[in-house]
Parts: structure tokens; C-alpha cells; sequence
């Protein structure tokens, strides 16, 4: 989930959002997405509406509050399960309008990500699936729908309550006190609203093991889960869109739940993992990918061999080169080239066997010279591994409609065949580099 949190509730919602103020919606043709559009778009400098139909039936609607150009209102009818409609800020509603039509993230989201799409919750989008381009979903473990009926079962007082007007509103830095006295009075008035979804199917909240308070995780919880130091996290000041969303606030700062946490460390090896496994020492006491070491020994050799220069001359006049022949858009080796012709020859080897009715086993292995090229191309590009296997399966996906399992268990079975990286190295990388949707259930 983007960072387009709401920041107050349209009184006319099927599912308010915990905390959050209720303001008075009854300006927005909340029946004609179209007419919500037309409220904005087109009505002068600053304003904007948008409407679009969503791809499983009902749609969304957007437009610029005009009597508060700093806040818009979104709106999303499900054909099942009713209307969501929530203020945000001007400046994030295209973060909502995509994760509404294109996430495959649902359209409730409660504790900084977790999401519901009408059937099951999911944690928040952080592992990334790139055979289908979409983060991969993933159900919380004894999730609790907690619904509008639930909370109004305990005693609550309306008249303690108040629904804000637009004009003037500016959004709340904490949650409103006694909210449950705030859903009271919106109850109150869905008593008056024509056909009003009953309480027990208006969604407001989600319970779960795993986000209990005192089992929520801190910087240095994220980090033992990753286990990479803290330093190594990315800074909160300046690179904090490459953490996930908090579940929470705490005194110290940000809190994760633990399965946010292991989702996010599983991304993180995902990209950084392959760097470390096929990593070597340089002659220069350095890191570098294996590959390029192996680049740098060989012309070390081959420029030491005739006895002109000292060992180490030869190390300084060998390093260039080596980094010439791989490094940089203008390297010796072209290696984008490379990778797509990578690409393509695994796709041509599936689509033979599609082509002659095979699958699972029956597909064979790759070529050992396929698996040679893999084997160069990933010591000297480690950190591309993951993108690599990703545009594999993606392609295999759409071009062939194989599906990304078997394309991992065809490279997991042509490597072990042929590579000359050794079975475990082999499956150390495959279980940290292909998409979530490929791996097999054993990996």
C-alpha cells in the first residue's frame, strides 16, 4: 500500500475507518461516478475527478474537494460488499486509484497495509512476484473481521459525538479519542439511509495474533529478523519508502508485526542476498561478484607471465580491463544483450516442449551451453539475478502460458544438471532469487 493513508470517513461509508473522523458527504452524487468526476474535472486550476471501472464489476471515483482543494474524496463501490468512502489528501489519491484498479491489494486497509478484498486478509504487499508483476499475497494467519456490530455491542454515547463539515476541516494528528461514540452517531444516522448495508456487514477492523502489541517488532527487531545489523537497515530519513508501512507507533519509532518483518527481510535477500553469495576477495582485499574476480586473476596472469612487470604492477594494469569487459553500458561484453539472449533461449527450449505436448519432467533440461551463459552472467551480474529469473518466468508466463513453477523447477533441474556452481550454491540462489510464484512447495 502506497502512502495515501485516509484521513477522515465519508458519513455515507460502508466501512469506516478506525480513528477517524466522520464528515458530512451528502454534496457527493454518491450514486454516479461519473457526476463525482464531473465535480472536479474541469472546474478550474487545481481541481480534477476521475472515474474507472473495476475489473471484477462495480468501480471507483475520485475528485478534488472544492471547498478544500488540499483533500479529495475516493470513492469505491464493490458490486458485493458495498461502498468505501474516505478523504485523503490531494496529493496521494493516485497512489489509492492505482492499488483500487491495479494492486490486486483489495480495497480495505487497516494496520498499515493489511488488506481485504472481500473474502480473506492479507498482509501488506512487500515480497514482489515478478511473473505476474504484483506483490504476492499473502493471508494472515487467524484473521478476525471485527464489523461495525461488534464494537456497537459495547456501550457508546452519539450525542458525545460530532460530524465535521469539509469547508475548514484540516485531519488529525492522532486518532479521535472515544471514537467508538463517533461510529455510535454514524449509525444513528445510516437509520435514515434507504436499504443501508445491515452493521454486521460493515467491515471496520481486523484482529489477529500477530498484530498484538507487545509481539510488534522495532528497528532492531527488523534487523535480527534480517539478520543484517542495524546501521545496514535503510535510513528512516532518507530512504524510509524502503521499509515497509509500520503496524504501529511507538515511543522509539516505527513498529512491524513479525510476519511484515520476515516478508521484508525475504525481499531484502531477495535483492542483496545473491551479491553475497556469489561474491569473492579481490587480490586487492576487496569484495567484488566472483566473476570479475576470476576476470582479474586471469589477466593478472596473463600480464605477469612475461616477466616485464612485478606482481603487483600487474594487479593494477590487469584491474581496468577486467572491469571493461562487464561493467558500465559501454563494456566489451554487452550484457544487456546478453541477458536477452539468456532470456530467449530458455523461452525457445519451452516452447518446443509446449509445442510437442510436454511438461512437468518431460521438458527436459536446458542446453549445457544455456547453463554456461547463466553460470558467467550471474557471477559478474549476482545483484541481477532475481530481475533475471523474474522476466523469465513473466515471459514465460504470457508468451507461452507456462506457469512459473514449472519454469523454476526446469532451471532448478538444468542447473543442478550441468552448473558448475555446486548443488548447494545452486539452491541457496534459486530459493533466494526466483519470484514467490515459482518455488516449488518443498524449496
Amino acid at each position: 500500500m502506497g502512502d495515501f493513508r485516509p484521513v477522515a470517513n465519508g458519513l455515507h461509508t460502508d466501512h469506516p475507518v478506525p480513528g477517524l473522523p466522520f464528515i458530512n458527504d451528502e454534496r457527493l452524487p454518491l450514486g454516479n461516478p461519473d457526476a463525482i468526476e464531473r465535480t472536479g474535472r474541469g472546474q478550474g486550476e487545481g481541481l480534477w475527478g476521475r472515474t474507472d471501472p473495476l475489473p471484477g464489476g462495480g468501480w471507483v471515483a475520485f475528485t478534488t474537494e472544492p471547498k478544500n482543494r488540499a483533500y479529495a474524496w475516493a470513492v469505491h463501490c464493490h458490486p458485493e460488499h458495498g461502498r468505501t468512502v474516505v478523504l485523503v489528501t490531494d496529493s496521494s489519491w493516485s497512489g489509492l486509484h492505482h492499488d483500487w484498479v491495479y494492486g490486486h491489494t483489495g480495497f480495505l486497509y487497516r494496520h498499515g497495509g493489511y488488506w481485504w478484498d472481500g473474502t480473506a486478509w492479507h498482509r501488506p504487499g512487500v515480497v514482489f512476484d515478478g511473473a505476474y508483476e504484483r506483490y504476492d499475497a499473502r493471508p494472515v494467519q487467524d484473521a478476525l473481521t471485527v464489523t461495525a456490530a461488534d464494537l456497537l455491542a459495547h456501550p457508546a454515547d452519539p450525542g458525545k459525538a460530532s460530524i465535521a463539515t469539509i469547508a475548514g476541516f484540516t485531519a488529525h494528528k492522532t486518532p479521535l479519542p472515544s471514537w467508538r461514540d463517533h461510529l455510535a452517531l454514524w449509525a444513528e444516522h445510516r437509520r435514515r439511509v434507504p436499504d443501508a448495508r445491515p452493521l454486521d456487514e460493515c467491515v471496520v477492523d481486523l484482529k489477529a495474533p500477530e498484530l498484538q502489541p507487545g509481539l510488534l517488532v522495532d528497528r532492531a527487531g527488523l534487523a535480527k529478523i534480517a539478520n543484517i545489523a542495524e546501521e545496514d537497515l535503510p535510513d528512516p530519513e532518507y530512504e524510509g519508502h524502503k521499509m515497509p508501512e509500520p503496524q504501529a507507533h511507538g515511543a522509539g519509532g516505527p513498529l512491524w508485526s513479525q510476519p511484515v518483518a520476515r516478508d521484508w527481510a525475504e525481499q531484502h535477500r531477495r535483492e542483496h542476498g545473491p551479491g553475497a553469495l556469489l561474491s569473492a576477495t579481490t587480490s586487492f582485499d576487496t569484495p567484488q561478484p566472483q566473476g570479475l574476480v576470476a576476470d582479474h586473476n586471469r589477466l593478472t596472469k596473463v600480464i605477469h607471465v612475461d616477466g616485464e612487470q612485478t606482481e603487483e604492477a600487474a594487479k593494477t594494469l590487469a584491474w581496468w580491463p577486467a572491469v571493461s569487459l562487464t561493467v558500465g553500458t559501454q563494456s566489451l561484453v554487452p550484457m544487456s544483450a546478453l541477458r536477452t539472449t539468456l532470456v530467449e533461449a530458455v523461452l525457445s527450449h519451452l516452447a518446443t516442449g509446449v509445442e510437442k505436448g510436454r511438461s512437468g519432467i518431460w521438458l527436459g533440461t536446458l542446453r549445457p551451453d544455456v547453463v554456461k551463459v547463466f553460470d558467467w552472467y550471474v557471477q559478474r551480474k549476482p545483484d541481477h539475478t532475481a530481475g533475471l529469473l523474474s522476466e523469465i518466468c513473466l515471459d514465460a508466463h504470457t508468451r507461452l502460458d507456462v506457469d512459473p513453477q514449472t519454469v523454476g523447477q526446469l532451471i532448478r533441474r538444468s542447473l543442478h544438471h550441468d552448473s558448475t556452481l555446486g548443488e548447494e550454491t545452486i539452491d541457496a540462489l534459486l530459493d533466494m532469487a526466483l519470484p514467490p510464484s515459482a518455488k516449488s512447495s518443498e524449496s
